[in-house]
């Protein structure tokens, strides 16, 4: 198995099942010709993350790290009449980018991005009463993924699922003495995972045009002492 069969499964896919809508190829342009990194994810998995919100029934999803704004419009574009997704970005210019990306979407009206540190502002949805969550997503700092684990917890519910990007790295995650801070911050993110009873979670490896990496799925259970 090689890159190009990776990335021919997943255009053979995109044509037959999941047929974005265009406006999802404008969010890539726009963000493309403004300078922001490739690093969002590929329509499949964004299919992926608007399935997950109505399989969940969400009308409350809490994104952490917008970008372009390209996966919150595959999560705006799940909620029922009435949802929201409040999405974190600390970067006031991507936020920017993101709310006009977003502004040809008739469901843009479903979104609010803050601008700030996710960690503060987690804070702060905490203690205004903003919580709890259906589904939070975490694709934001590596390095601060048991942080944002700790505050997605308390702006849970019995039942959210919490969703995390990224924790494969490209295989690089089971390098024990690997001296990058995102894979550290992964692996510190794993321990803490494994060793709260009361969260069931499971990992799906992903290869596509983005290379070798993986979802977190987690499922808050207060009662539960068993993986």
């Amino acid at each position: 198995m090689n890159q190009k069969i990776w990335s021919d499964v997943d255009s053979y896919y995109e044509k037959l099942i999941v047929r974005p809508d265009p406006r999802f190829n404008k969010i890539i342009e726009a963000s493309l010709e403004a300078g922001l990194p490739s690093i969002n994810i590929t329509s499949s998995l964004g299919k992926l993350l608007e399935l997950l919100v109505r399989f969940q029934g969400a009308s409350r999803v809490l994104e952490i790290g917008t970008l372009g704004g390209y996966s919150t419009a595959w999560f705006a574009q799940g909620l029922p009449p009435g949802g929201k997704v409040i999405s974190l970005e600390i970067d006031s210019e991507r936020a920017a980018i993101a709310l006009r990306n977003l502004s040809q979407f008739e469901f843009s009206n479903l979104v609010d991005i803050q601008v700030g540190d996710a960690l503060d502002m987690m804070k702060t949805l905490h203690e205004t009463g903003e919580g709890p969550f259906d589904l939070i997503f975490i694709d934001a700092e590596k390095s601060q993924y048991c942080e944002y684990l700790e505050w997605a917890i308390k702006l849970s519910r019995p039942g959210t699922m919490i969703v995390a990007d990224n924790v494969v790295r490209r295989g690089k995650i089971i390098d024990e003495s690997s001296e990058d801070s995102s894979v550290n911050g992964i692996r510190a993110f794993n321990d803490k995972v494994s060793q709260d009873p009361h969260l069931r979670a499971t990992v799906l490896q992903t290869v596509s045009p983005k290379g070798h990496d993986g979802f977190y799925l987690i499922y808050v259970d207060p009662e539960s002492q068993i993986k």
